[in-house]
Parts: C-alpha cells; sequence; structure tokens
C-alpha cells in the first residue's frame, strides 16, 4: 500500500495544475519543478516562467485550456515551441517572433490543449528578463536578496544556485 502511495505523490511531483479565473497572476522564478504543466485560464493574464535549472532536463508539456485569456511563457533562449497539438480556434493566437529562427537544439516546450478567443505569447532571452524586472515580484525578491545579503534569482533563474555575494568575488 505504501509503494502505491508513493508513486501517486511522484506522479504528483511531475505534473502541476494552474488554475488562473478572471484575474492576473505570475509564476516566476523557481516556482516548480514539474515538466508536465496543466493551465485552466478564464478571462484572465498569466504568466509563466520555463526558464528554471530547477525543471528537469527533457520535453516540457503546457497543457492549454484557455478561454478569452492571455498567457505569456518565459522561455529560456534556443527553445523549441512545439505548437502543432494545440486547437486555435476562432481568433485565437500563439505570437512567436521567433517562430522559424532555426532550432540550436534548446529546451522543447509542447503545447497541446485548446484556446478560445485566446492568446499565447512567447518571450525569450532578454524580453523574458524584461518581463520578469517589471513585476511586484521582482521587486520582493530584490528586496528579500538585498536582506540576506545574496543576488535576486528572477530576473534570470536559469543560472544554478546561489550567487556569490559581493564578498566573495
Amino acid at each position: 500500500m505504501n509503494k502505491d502511495s508513493n508513486n501517486t505523490e511522484s506522479a504528483a511531483e511531475d505534473s502541476v495544475l494552474v488554475e488562473v479565473y478572471y484575474t492576473s497572476e505570475k509564476k516566476l522564478g523557481h516556482w516548480t519543478k514539474a515538466r508536465q504543466i496543466e493551465v485552466r485560464a478564464r478571462r484572465s493574464s498569466l504568466h509563466l516562467d520555463l526558464r528554471s535549472h530547477q525543471i528537469p532536463d527533457g520535453e516540457i508539456t503546457v497543457r492549454l485550456l484557455a478561454e478569452r485569456s492571455t498567457v505569456k511563457l518565459l522561455v529560456p533562449d534556443g527553445s523549441v515551441i512545439d505548437e502543432t497539438g494545440l486547437e486555435l480556434p476562432d481568433n485565437s493566437k500563439v505570437k512567436d517572433t521567433q517562430r522559424h529562427a532555426p532550432g540550436t537544439g534548446g529546451r522543447r516546450i509542447r503545447l497541446t490543449g485548446r484556446l478560445q478567443h485566446s492568446e499565447v505569447r512567447i518571450s525569450r532571452g532578454g524580453m523574458a528578463n524584461l518581463s520578469s524586472m517589471f513585476s511586484r515580484e521582482f521587486i520582493e525578491e530584490t528586496r528579500r536578496a538585498h536582506r540576506d545579503g545574496d543576488h535576486p534569482a528572477l530576473p534570470d533563474p536559469t543560472l544554478p544556485g546561489p550567487r556569490p555575494k559581493s564578498d566573495d568575488v
């Protein structure tokens, strides 16, 4: 019996559910370790940061069920976005300025599910850093880092581990 409960717990750690209804929410920095993310959104705005080094290597699957919503994905440079499993009826869109750029073998992110009068925006590199920096979460993280004598992790969570303090440099 304990063996089954351990399998259930590990399956729960591999997947995360994000529900956003009639509001705006940002999941920035090291908010998950799961490679499978299910998003349910209705008339809302959601920012998901998928740049964390704490997410295990391999393909990330984002299952979207969105109605009249905007989902912004912050992804690392060189990521390949596969949107072939995503249903886009009505005026739904996936906006990716680097969609046709040659793949560099970076992380693969697969989008599945259905959008209804919604859009997904993909931000990479510097634009992803700016998007995370202009947020309340960044200000709180900066204050925490200053109080602890550390550097904030939000602008670029792809850097591993705690950053060196100014004394060590």
